[in-house]
């Protein structure tokens, strides 16, 4: 699991925590943060929003203020009049994992009251959350909006405990005010406390409630990601603003935010003919409301007699408690059946020295510039590739890659959002400038108007464009992409339309003709010392650049359907040549090989050629076989 924890995170606004807080000790006077005053500019966008909210100190709330009483725990965080049951929700999760929250609250046990030497406090904290591929410390004052002496929002259970309420001011001055977080993303806040991706996945369109195969592959995710300190949340929309809050009959609550807490295999008591060797399982979510009331009333509720199926013993044993305010345990096909979407956010390990699954990762800022450099999403086919242009190599046989793209909005009255997404194209194997002629779309993701998309997809070896737009073209808008491959994925935006031209212009010679070449297939190849069947793979080369495909296995009929592109100086005197090889462990064996010598168009056409030997081996002129290509040649080098 890799936080970032050796990045060196920016100040926000300039602010560093440690000279603040020297200076507030030296003068004597406890920090006021100017940057996020205690008035209402910093609760509202309007005025009068709210009457009567007094800012106060903790030392004026309670008389033995703690940053945290024994410890951290879901029940400490408690929404309060504000609708950012996401960011609370969020927050639950972030207790699970002490790696993360002493990422997000650093120096915990400096910033805490110390009680022995009360004249090192200066009413200063920092928080620290990651922002578009950064980490950001956040810096406030200890001032917090009361109504009767009670914190108007987040609150712990406990009186005299503040670190959420805190915490929440902090990422509520990230965006300019509290009301900048009401109503949210159930996967925003999970990934700014993590740097990871979220996938959000619809439970209805997954028919989850009534596949049993679609909900064992949910569960066994849902599990993993639960072992790998993955955070998650789900929720219920509501389908109108009446719908807002409302109670279904079940006590889940619409257009609200739970905690996922726990994802368990939970053994029944007495089951099974061989006890426990057989015990039969019951696969158990556990939720938790950010209201800390108002909970489930299904099976498996606090006080239900489906509780009798579970032996005390294993109740204690995998933690099957009601220890939190708004916590509960409901089973996995009552959870698919009553929430519709859900959210997981993985901090996607990318660390050498791991024994699971790692990544390689890409990260690119970038933009889209208006008319001339965003042509909308792939419904406007004539301007699409005007977007930006990332290529990247699958190096696997079957990979499956990660894939978020972030738009660097704010969260403020007036910056709305764009309707964004990405498109995947294959490429030729050896593609090193910008797309101009759209080739096979391998994957869409959605478009939505979010903050983020994210893509889970398996894709085959080889070389891809990943394509982000906006949904309409000449729209304006900076973005964060990421992606994430299981080895080298070689990873680069694709800035020139064309080669470069040499420095010395006026000698070298530029490239007159651009080909493509794309090798289907082969049919009919033999081996020359032995029979049976070949592991083939063709090298395409011209102009002293080498292109290799990838090798089919045990076959004399192989389909590659690979491509190669060529920038060519001298097209008339250099032939494009495809050499068809066995693959064998000390040395591969050639079968043939065609040298393509004409500059015709052939776009649209396959070709059928017959296989030759080497050309210095006179014995050995016809090799058995034929291969299928299709070749195109283009004078303006922007075509392709």
């Amino acid at each position: 699991m890799v936080f970032g924890l050796f990045e060196s995170p920016r100040p926000f606004k300039a602010q560093e925590f440690h000279k603040l807080k020297k200076q507030s000790q030296e003068s004597g006077h406890l920090f006021i943060d100017s940057e996020f005053p205690p008035d209402d500019k910093s609760l509202f966008y309007t005025k009068g929003k709210l009457a009567g909210v007094v800012w106060k100190r903790p030392k004026d709330i309670s008389p033995n203020p703690k940053l945290f009483v024994e410890g951290v725990s879901s029940g400490d965080v408690h929404q309060g009049r504000l609708g950012n049951c996401w960011f609370v929700a969020s927050c639950s999760c972030l207790t699970l994992y002490k790696e993360i929250w002493h990422q997000v609250i650093p120096d915990h046990k400096s910033q805490e009251w110390d009680d022995e030497k009360p004249e090192n406090y200066a009413g200063i904290f920092h928080f620290r959350f990651w922002r578009y591929g950064e980490w950001i410390d956040v810096v406030v004052d200890d001032f917090l909006p009361t109504l009767n002496n009670e914190l108007i929002f987040c609150h712990s259970q406990s009186r005299n405990e503040f670190w959420s309420a805190l915490l929440e001011k902090a990422y509520a001055k990230l965006f300019g005010c509290y009301e900048a977080l009401d109503g949210g993303d159930l996967s925003e806040a999970l990934v700014d406390f993590t740097s990871g991706v979220a996938e959000p996945l619809d439970l209805v369109a997954g028919h989850y409630a009534t596949d049993e195969t679609a909900r064992s592959e949910l569960f066994e995710m849902m599990y993993k990601e639960m072992e790998h300190k993955s955070l998650m949340a789900a929720a219920i929309p509501a389908a109108s603003a009446e719908e807002m809050e409302a109670q279904t009959d079940m006590g889940l609550v619409k257009g609200h935010a739970y905690g996922i807490t726990a994802v368990k295999r939970v053994p029944l008591d007495g089951t099974g003919l061989l006890g426990i060797f057989n015990q039969e399982k019951i696969r158990m979510i556990r939720c938790r409301n950010p209201w800390g009331e108002g909970e489930w009333k299904g099976a498996f509720s606090d006080g239900d007699p489906h509780w009798q199926k579970i032996s005390q013993k294993d109740r204690e044993k995998m933690g099957l408690t009601f220890e939190e305010d708004g916590e509960f345990w409901m089973t996995l096909d009552d959870f698919c059946k009553h929430f519709k979407n859900i959210s997981i956010c993985r901090i996607v390990n990318t660390s050498f020295f791991s024994i699971r699954k790692t990544y390689r990762d890409a990260r690119f800022d970038s933009e889209w510039k208006g008319p001339q450099l965003n042509g909308g999403c792939l419904n406007n086919k004539d301007t699409f590739l005007n977007n930006p242009q990332f290529i990247f190599d699958v190096t696997e046989d079957f990979d499956e890659c990660l894939f978020s793209l972030m738009q660097k909005s704010e969260r403020s009255q007036t910056n709305e959002k764009l309707t964004i997404g990405f498109s995947i194209l294959k490429v030729e194997l050896n593609r090193e400038y910008r797309v101009h002629k759209l080739p096979e779309i391998v994957k869409s993701s959605s478009f939505k108007n979010s903050r983020s998309i994210f893509l889970r997809y398996k894709l085959t070896r080889g070389r891809y464009v990943i394509i982000p737009a906006t949904f309409a073209p000449g729209e304006t808008g900076k973005f964060l992409l990421r992606l994430y491959t299981g080895s080298s994925n070689h990873a680069k935006e694709a800035i020139r339309d064309v080669p470069p031209r040499s420095a010395c212009f006026c000698l070298a010679k530029y490239p007159e003709l651009v080909s493509k070449i794309v090798v289907k297939k082969a049919e009919g190849l033999a081996r020359q010392d032995t029979i049976g069947g070949a592991d083939p793979y063709c090298i395409i080369e011209c102009e002293g650049q080498k292109v290799s495909t990838n090798v089919c296995k045990d076959t004399l009929n192989p389909v590659w359907d690979q491509s190669a592109i060529f920038y060519r100086k001298n097209p008339i005197k250099s032939p494009i040549i495809v050499t068809v090889w066995n693959r064998n462990t000390l040395l591969d064996e050639f079968m043939g090989r065609h040298a393509f010598t004409g500059v015709e168009d052939k776009e649209g056409y396959v070709l059928s050629v017959g296989l030759e030997g080497k050309p210095k081996d006179k014995k050995d002129l016809v090799r058995p076989g034929k291969l299928y290509v299709e070749l195109v040649n283009k004078q303006n080098l922007i075509t392709l």
